[in-house]
């Protein structure tokens, strides 16, 4: 008995020994664990940390961009606003150096004007004193007869020669008498319409018997206001009331006198034949 219970106090010892041995390993495992627990956390918080700053960096990096960029827009605005304050200097210094140009051109001008008028007028006054009275006179024969009836330049100074001036003076007197030549001619050509028909042709042909150039008298005779056919139709009343004709040969004799086939078919038909 004495043995059996020694075995079991024996026993119970062994099992004491390893009931705490037990124990410090549970305790140890649990440390461990812990241990381990906050590791991770710690870790877990460094690993948020990192990407938080990483963001932070990023928007402090486009910040500085933006800043930057909103400097540099400021610098473009300025050099502009300084690029066009130049620009509308020199625009307004053009405009003002292109007016005083202008305004110094028409003072030239005007200058020029002046002394070519002062000279006019000197050599007016020269040429005034140094004519004679021969001229002075004949000029003023010219002017008579041009207010009583159109002459031409020719025949102006056939006029004035007729009343005894030289040819000099006659052809001084048609030179500054101031006649505008080609009205001369259509006043010629309105004055034989009043007295007698003519044709077209016929008109041209007596303005240029009377000294006129062509020029001047189709110009005379293109003004004149005239109706041809109506001119056949006096024409041939003017001719039947001087001898009797057929119908045939007043036509040929109107063509004679330089009216066209038609006008003169439409003068002698309303003259009744």
């Amino acid at each position: 008995m004495n043995n059996s219970f020694l075995d079991v106090r024996k026993n119970g010892h062994i099992y004491a020994v390893v009931g705490v041995i037990v124990l410090f390993i549970f305790i140890a495992a649990i440390g461990s664990t812990f241990t381990d627990k906050k590791e991770s956390v710690d870790d877990n918080d460094s690993k948020a940390i990192i990407p938080s700053e990483i963001k932070n960096n990023v928007e402090a990096k486009e910040l500085n961009e933006e800043d930057e960029n909103n400097n540099t827009q400021k610098e473009e605005n300025k050099s502009s606003i300084v690029k066009e304050e130049v620009t509308h200097e020199e625009t307004s210094s053009e405009k003002v150096n292109t007016d005083k140009a202008v305004n110094n051109t028409s003072v030239e001008e005007k200058n020029e004007n002046n002394n070519s008028s002062n000279d006019s007028k000197n050599n007016a006054n020269n040429s005034n004193q140094n004519i004679t009275v021969s001229q002075k006179n004949a000029l003023r024969s010219a002017k008579n007869y041009l207010s009583v009836m159109p002459f031409s330049y020719s025949g102006l100074v056939k006029q004035l020669e007729y009343e005894k001036y030289s040819n000099e003076d006659a052809i001084y007197a048609a030179d500054n008498c101031g006649a505008n030549w080609d009205e001369q001619a259509l006043k010629s050509a309105q004055n034989y319409l009043l007295v007698m028909a003519f044709s077209y042709s016929g008109l041209v042909k007596q303005l240029e018997y009377e000294g006129f150039t062509s020029t001047q008298a189709k110009y005379g005779v293109d003004n004149c206001g005239a109706n041809w056919n109506e001119q056949a139709v006096k024409s041939a009343k003017s001719y039947l009331d001087t001898m009797p004709f057929s119908k045939d040969r007043l036509i040929s004799q109107l063509e004679f006198e330089g009216f066209t086939h038609s006008q003169a078919v439409y003068g002698v038909e309303q003259n009744g034949l």
